[in-house]
């Protein structure tokens, strides 16, 4: 990967940790949750499978796989 699409994505994958809450393996079961108005709508971020994933956007719930390394939920220099 070219140097300058690496740094693009860094870039990306710091806002997206700065700005979400990480709910974990719940990300399934917590955006349902947000979807049918049980809690109040926030940006969050976690695991699911893909088969979770598939059921989800079935349901009408947008989400957008981002793979994100381990490492990068470490504090990014």
């Amino acid at each position: 990967m070219p140097v300058a699409a690496q740094a693009a994505f860094l870039k990306a994958v710091r806002h997206v940790i700065a700005h979400t809450e990480d709910v974990g393996a719940g990300f399934a079961e917590e955006v349902r949750r947000m979807h049918y108005g049980e809690v109040e709508a926030r940006s969050i971020r976690g695991q699911a499978s893909a088969r979770e994933t598939v059921a989800l956007l079935e349901e009408g719930i947008e989400v957008m796989p981002l793979p994100m390394l381990p490492m990068l939920k470490e504090t990014l220099q």
